[in-house]
């Protein structure tokens, strides 16, 4: 991307879109929104990860980092492509927030059902068989897993019996021919759901909409990815356990730092065989988006590792990675890729070089503005660097509002000191027009932000086990007047695409 252009968009994950199942997904909702998008000039459309969650719906901690997640799959879309029929809509009990364990059970059964209908329709056999060929290399792993999963309820793989554990090439072939319907019903969610995320994509690039994907830089310990290749983890090879822990020092969001708990990288191994598990991760990533953002930058310069029993992520210590010739082999092996480098928290001169040195933009975020470094302080967009990308707040931010109503009167004065505010309930729309009006290439509004909603309506709490990515905007949120006003500041800060038509698919720039 040219370092002069300007362009700005939406982050939104397709959980939080209005529909009559309980979650959003790729269905007529996710049509509108891109519309609103090109309505508004908007040229971004930022996602979370899009793999299969668990009961907590963490998009940063799914089953396989790969597959799609099919809570997404449009029933909607099912039924107009005649492959779903008979299957009434369920009462869901609180519409405006996703419940993951109800909407599993009502969601996965209506896909059992479409599969059913599904194995009598001979004419979309071809497509499917050739799809499962086509994901080889993961999807076999990916569905067995989750098929194993289901016979084995409550366990995580390693607490498996040890064949299974241990991938015994005739435990591996005989669970799959017993449990041969279970692990095709897994593929066909698969295959709706990348046709459909398909459809989606270019009906996004024909309103000239780039969308902006997330790859985490950790697994969860209970995947697909773990179980099938343990030999990338820095696991107990008896037990199978992680013998060190995944998180961040204490930092911004928690005084005792945050324990994830996924495994660390053997990245010895990793590098001994030309890191092509993480080239596959990319590869199969930049199939489904335009634009990378990797979660956790930082991680590739050095990563925090607590050791297996702990319970904050306190007594860890920083391990320094391979990242700049791992960053060389991803360029050798798929060309120059279009990278957002998501780093934010404890950054050192060696992570800004190694951003610095594949020119990717890094993130800046205006609630981390406001402090005693007043005029130093790096987030204040008159010390932006223009290849950046600007955020009001992100995914695990407070939403503009809501932080507004934390901060104390101190606080409040250094914000109204910058931004053009007469109302503080439009504190918002404030922030958004500091954000449109600095420097930065790339801007990115939260969908909260836009709607002017406090914290009911935040989308994660670091540190917060419950309640989290649950979050959905009501159905007639996306008024005129809001359209007017976010089209309104994209034009008067030169960020609208240079062609402008019910066709922008020629001004896509990645």
């Amino acid at each position: 991307m040219a370092l002069n252009t300007r362009r700005s968009g939406v982050l939104l994950h397709p959980t939080s879109l209005p529909s009559p199942w309980g979650i959003g997904d790729l269905g007529s909702r996710a049509y509108e929104f891109v519309d609103f998008l090109n309505e508004t000039h908007q040229q971004l459309w930022q996602l979370l990860p899009l793999g299969p969650t668990g009961e907590n719906g963490s998009p940063y901690s799914a089953f396989s980092s790969i597959a799609g997640n099919p809570l997404l799959i449009s029933l909607e879309r099912l039924e107009e492509d005649g492959i779903l029929s008979g299957v009434p809509t369920p009462e869901i009990p609180e519409p405006s927030r996703v419940d993951f364990q109800c909407v599993s059970a009502v969601k996965l059964h209506a896909l059992q059902v479409a599969f059913e209908q599904f194995q009598s329709q001979a004419q979309h056999h071809e497509g499917f068989q050739a799809f499962c060929v086509e994901q080889g290399e993961w999807i076999d792993d990916y569905s067995l897993f989750m098929t194993l999963k289901a016979a084995f309820p409550g366990r995580k793989w390693n607490e498996w019996p040890k064949e299974l554990t241990k991938r015994e090439p005739w435990a591996i072939e005989t669970a799959s021919r017993d449990h041969e319907q279970l692990v095709a019903f897994h593929k066909f969610t698969q295959y709706v759901f990348y046709q459909q995320w398909r459809k989606l994509k270019r009906y996004a690039h024909r309103s000239g909409i780039t969308i902006v994907g997330d790859i985490p830089f950790y697994v969860a310990f209970d995947s697909a990815d773990v179980w099938a290749n343990p030999e990338n983890f820095a696991l107990d090879r008896e037990t199978g356990e992680a013998m060190f822990m995944a998180g961040v020092p204490p930092d911004y969001f928690s005084e005792t730092g945050q324990l994830w708990g996924n495994p660390i990288y053997d990245w010895r191994h990793l590098e001994a065989n030309g890191f092509q598990w993480w080239v596959r991760r990319f590869q199969k990533l930049v199939e489904l988006v335009d634009i990378v953002r990797i979660d956790h930058f930082r991680g590739f310069q050095a990563y925090w590792q607590v050791p297996r029993g702990e319970t904050t992520a306190v007594n860890g210590q920083w391990v320094e990675c391979c990242g700049d010739r791992f960053s060389h082999t991803l360029e050798h092996e798929l060309g120059h890729l279009p990278v957002w480098a998501e780093d934010l928290g404890l950054i050192t001169p060696e992570v800004e070089k190694l951003r610095d040195n594949f020119h990717f933009p890094g993130m800046e975020v205006l609630q981390f503005a406001f402090d005693e470094q007043l005029a130093e302080n790096p987030y204040l967009p008159f010390n932006f660097p223009r290849n950046c990308v600007c955020y009001t707040g992100t995914h695990d931010n407070n939403t503009s509002l809501g932080w507004w109503n934390a901060l104390d009167s101190d606080q409040r004065r250094q914000v109204l000191q910058l931004v053009d505010c007469t109302d503080e309930r439009d504190i918002p729309w404030s922030l958004i027009r500091l954000a449109m009006s600095s420097i930065a290439n790339n801007v990115v509004i939260p969908l909260q932000d836009i709607l002017e909603l406090s914290s009911d309506a935040r989308m994660n709490v670091p540190g917060q086990e419950d309640g989290n990515w649950a979050w959905r905007y009501e159905p007639n949120s996306l008024t005129h007047s809001t359209r007017d006003r976010l089209l309104q500041l994209t034009e008067i800060y030169g960020r609208s695409p240079r062609r402008i038509g019910p066709n922008r698919e020629s001004a896509l720039l990645l």
